[in-house]
């Protein structure tokens, strides 16, 4: 296939969707599989796929004239829904494992079990209790709902690239060693286009939202590399839902 090489085709946001959702998506799947690592720059934009169908649902309730509190539930129950709950998964599987194993070996273990620990029903409780509470206050403040949802699609996708860039896979088999690292271009070109989906969508807050978010990413990533020696489909999980809760806690403190 002669544009397995190129830096991006049409093709990479089919792929993404098909990696990163649950929406019937028909992919190529030697194509994709060619492709590899090389689709990740479309991962922002399965992520604005992902919250406009969130952010319609949300809209529908309050049209409805439910409250903002009502609207927010339903706005995350949608990214769950249609996620599958990969990116929470990840979350609550990283928290287990940095936290409830004493070496590298161990954490990665505790990490493939698929039984949640009290570590990963406490991260997952609280993250999910401050992304509601975040959108309810945002909704309530009278943020465009959609620029928001979309921008943050975007922008919390990106630290799962740079992650997969930046750091080797800490484990032989899962998703970071069949997949491959992103090359600089593609991580480049994930940066661009999400940085300009959020300055049309956030103009001047997007600045404030993207230094926090690198500052956010740069930590997580350095934890991962100190505890497992590298990233896993989890890390990456895990930097989505750090993203947008740092994206919302900052638009929060702009209101």
């Amino acid at each position: 296939m002669p544009d397995d090489k190129a830096l991006a085709v049409p093709a990479d946001l089919a792929a993404s969707l098909g990696l990163l959702t649950r929406l019937p998506i028909r992919v190529d799947t030697a194509r994709a599989v060619a492709r590899g690592a090389r689709a990740a720059w479309a991962w922002p934009l399965a992520g604005v796929c992902v919250n406009a169908l969130a952010a319609l649902m949300a809209s529908l309730v309050l049209w409805t004239g439910l409250p903002p509190a009502i609207a927010a539930l339903i706005l995350i129950a949608t990214q769950i829904a249609v996620t599958g709950a990969m990116h929470e998964d990840g979350l609550a599987d990283s928290a287990d494992g940095l936290w409830g194993g004493w070496d590298s070996a161990r954490r990665l273990a505790i990490m493939k079990d698929s039984q949640i620990g009290t570590y990963g029903v406490l991260a997952l409780g609280l993250a999910l209790l401050l992304r509601w509470q975040l959108w309810a206050l945002l909704l309530a403040a009278h943020q465009p709902l959609w620029a928001v949802a979309l921008a943050t699609g975007a922008i919390s996708r990106v630290p799962m690239v740079a992650l997969a860039r930046a750091l080797p896979p800490a484990r032989d088999g899962g998703l970071g060693r069949s997949v491959g690292r992103p090359g600089g271009g593609t991580l480049a070109l994930a940066i661009v286009l999400s940085a300009c989906i959020a300055a049309a969508g956030l103009g001047l807050a997007a600045v404030p939202v993207i230094l926090a978010i690198t500052l956010t990413t740069t930590l997580w990533a350095q934890m991962a590399r100190a505890k497992i020696g590298g990233q896993t489909g989890d890390i990456l999980g895990a930097a989505q839902q750090i993203a947008e809760i740092t994206t919302l806690l900052t638009l929060a403190a702009l209101i």
